[in-house]
């Protein structure tokens, strides 16, 4: 499906993904299913070099194996979805979705399918993808994929509040945020002390 990055263009190749509730609806503006999408991302990320993959890994039984396997269209979908979550999910939500994925990945290598648990990760995922809409631009060069703009109407990113100048929100507030998350460090250092001393 591609070709090895050193033989890729010498110009990079933008291109922008539009997603609904986390699925990809648009490549470059322009509306496809998105098996349409995947099957224009694999020619373009082909000829970019882009997708290009060589493990050593988990069998079902344990046993490792090597694979060698090529999945342009795939693997900028992923980056793309990624990056848009960045800006749209919360940090814990972000970190559980992130921890259960592998578990997510496991159920399906393992033909799990039809299982409680995974109807209940897909709940999970249904309900984390409310607000993963946006506009994702990338830049495709010599088998990398360069994050170059994330916009969503969901963005939970704000200039105004996040910001090492001026700021929307009182920077001495977090005197007490400091005070209260320190303690249980605080009140273990004081216990390991008295006991070193006695």
């Amino acid at each position: 499906m591609g070709v090895s990055p050193l033989q890729a263009p010498d110009e990079p190749t933008y291109i922008t993904l539009d997603f609904e509730q986390g699925v990809p609806v648009k490549l470059n503006g322009e509306a496809f299913s998105a098996k349409e999408i995947i099957l224009k991302l694999n020619e373009l990320g082909g000829k970019n070099g882009i997708g290009l993959l060589d493990i050593v890994e988990n069998r079902l039984v344990g046993m490792k194996c090597r694979g060698v396997y090529e999945t342009p269209g795939g693997t900028i979908l992923y980056k793309a979805h990624q990056y848009l979550e960045s800006v749209c999910l919360d940090k814990m939500t972000m970190h559980e979705k992130q921890r259960l994925s592998i578990t997510f990945a496991e159920l399906v290598y393992n033909g799990q399918w039809f299982t409680p648990l995974r109807e209940a990760l897909s709940a999970f995922v249904t309900k984390t993808q409310e607000h993963v809409t946006g506009t994702v631009k990338l830049k495709l060069y010599k088998g990398n994929i360069i994050k170059a703009g994330v916009w969503s109407p969901w963005s939970l990113y704000s200039e105004n509040i996040a910001t090492f100048g001026a700021s929307d929100y009182n920077q001495k507030d977090s005197a007490g945020f400091i005070t209260l998350f320190g303690l249980p460090i605080k009140v273990q250092a004081n216990v390991n002390k008295a006991n070193e001393q006695s």
